[in-house]
């Protein structure tokens, strides 16, 4: 999994609440067990229009939030069903941060094992992020990890509450695998000493 240190880019305001998981991936594209190829695919009913082509309305149709990497948005977002495909999508599409005033619990989760970083602000700070990346669309918000602070330029500074050893994880770019690699060394004499225990298993 890639490190999340530190991260500068365009924030997209999408002035959505409780965009559910259905809206960031619907499900006929949920065939696939690869985490690529998805990211074309996501907000697809909400970013096409029936012929395919892009409904102009849709902020991440837009310039510049087609290069956004940084998606703020209203409550409750990822709500629904618990599909992993969701921070897959938003992943594959170039989504390294999330601020929203809410989460769902299982999307909360899911975006931390996959590199992404949700992050939970008040309202107020949110609106105010919201506000500027609508006013000053070019203008990178930079996230630093190991100081939990979402700068814009010398506007102004928002603190941010991450749990300690999700932080961890992200900083050192440790999914569920990686955690248990990290015990290889224990797993191997584990293995070792049990082969010899329990020859008729091996």
């Amino acid at each position: 999994m890639q490190k999340f240190t530190t991260h500068s880019g365009i924030a997209a305001p999408l002035r959505m609440m409780n965009v559910d998981t259905d809206i960031i991936i619907p499900k006929q594209f949920l065939r696939t067990i690869k985490r690529t190829g998805l990211g074309v695919h996501a907000f697809n009913d909400i970013r096409y229009n029936e012929d395919g082509s892009d409904k102009e309305d849709f902020v991440l149709n837009k310039e510049p939030y087609r290069q956004a990497s940084i998606l703020i948005t209203g409550e409750n977002f990822g709500c629904g069903s618990s599909r992993e495909h969701a921070p897959w999508a938003l992943a594959d599409m170039g989504i390294r941060v999330v601020i929203a005033p809410s989460f769902a619990d299982i999307f909360f989760n899911n975006s931390f094992k996959n590199g992404m970083l949700p992050i939970a602000l008040p309202q107020e700070q949110v609106d105010q992020l919201m506000n500027e990346a609508e006013e000053n669309p070019g203008t990178p918000i930079e996230i630093d990890l190991e100081k939990q602070t979402i700068t814009r330029g010398n506007k102004f500074s928002f603190p941010f509450e991450i749990d300690p050893f999700r932080k961890h994880c992200l900083l050192n770019g440790l999914d569920d695998i990686g955690l248990t690699l990290q015990k290889g060394k224990e797993i191997s004499t584990f293995e070792d000493q049990d082969k010899q225990k329990r020859s008729w298993l091996y």
